[in-house]
């Protein structure tokens, strides 16, 4: 099993994977959700050594907090990680507001929603065009001296916004878009991070279910379903894509495991990335993604899958 990553300089330290959990509640996000399925999503990843559970108001305006602190009665909190992420104002018909009014309160509300005195991560989660980012950050640090949150994150932020955050050094984690077939966070994005000691958690690890192996090349999707939007999935790209994921196939296969979990493996070894946070729908995909912590990648395997999707 992988050692924990300790989150920044913080007293933070979690499980090197995840949950994200925008299924669990965030019914504004998905359809037809069933928030008893929810809670099981989450109690399987408590339950298989997944520590971490990344949250948002946005996820169901409050809904997944609420699911997600109904689980935590149940459990041992001090062995939780709870990340939840802040911006989008109900006051402002959903503007994102970064005030240091809006995030204390936006605090003070989780808390209430989670049932626990505090939040282990506390992001911005989307960027205002006003506030300036070190007033905002500042405003969490003095959460954070008075123990109501452990560690301070943006997430969504251009690098020139992280760096007027973390203008006093208060940022401990960022989380952004980031997976093997969106790397230009290797550029300039990382590098920064790693020289500041400031941890990475990436969204959208397995890119929409992309790098999990489970898409044929000649499938279509209908208008209304968000893949039919976005670039990864139109033609040749997407044939590109599926070409390289085949050969991640044989990687597999001598791991005796499935490509969902070579790829969160080539995460958990990536020394760029902290915390990897794949989703889930139901309990068993929790379940097969946690088997990932047990798989150790070959150098030679890791700089291969590396160099597939360069």
């Amino acid at each position: 099993m992988q050692k924990n990553v300790q989150i920044g300089q913080t007293t933070v330290y979690s499980t090197p994977l995840g949950l994200g959990t925008n299924t669990v509640g965030g019914h504004n996000l998905f359809p037809n959700l069933n928030d008893e399925v929810g809670k099981e999503v989450v109690q399987a990843a408590l339950k298989n050594s997944i520590t971490m559970l990344d949250t948002a108001f946005a996820y169901g305006l409050g809904r997944s907090e609420e699911l997600i602190g109904e689980v935590l009665k149940d459990f041992d909190r001090n062995k939780v990680i709870i990340a939840t992420k802040a911006a989008h104002d109900p006051a402002k018909d959903g503007a994102f507001n970064n005030t240091p009014e809006f995030l204390t309160r936006s605090v003070e509300e989780a808390l209430v929603r989670l049932q626990t005195n505090y939040i282990d991560i506390f992001y911005i989660h989307f960027p205002d065009e006003t506030t300036p980012k070190n007033e905002a950050v500042a405003a969490l640090q003095k959460l954070k001296k008075a123990g109501k949150i452990k560690a301070i994150g943006v997430s969504n932020f251009s690098l020139a916004q992280i760096k007027e955050a973390n203008l006093d050094g208060f940022v401990d984690i960022v989380e952004d878009e980031y997976s093997l077939i969106h790397r230009g966070a290797e550029k300039e994005l990382l590098p920064y991070l790693q020289e500041h000691n400031i941890s990475f958690v990436p969204y959208f690890p397995l890119a929409s279910g992309l790098l999990t192996g489970k898409y044929e090349k000649d499938v279509t999707f209908p208008a209304d379903d968000l893949r039919s939007k976005k670039p990864d999935f139109q033609g040749e790209r997407y044939k590109q894509i599926l070409e390289k994921v085949d050969q991640l196939k044989l990687i597999a296969a001598d791991y005796n495991a499935t490509v969902a979990e070579i790829v969160l493996a080539w995460y958990i070894k990536n020394p760029l990335v902290a915390v990897v946070i794949p989703g889930a729908k139901k309990p068993e995909q929790v379940k097969a993604n946690a088997k990932a912590m047990a798989i150790t990648l070959t150098n030679e395997d890791y700089q291969k899958i590396d160099t597939i999707f360069r």
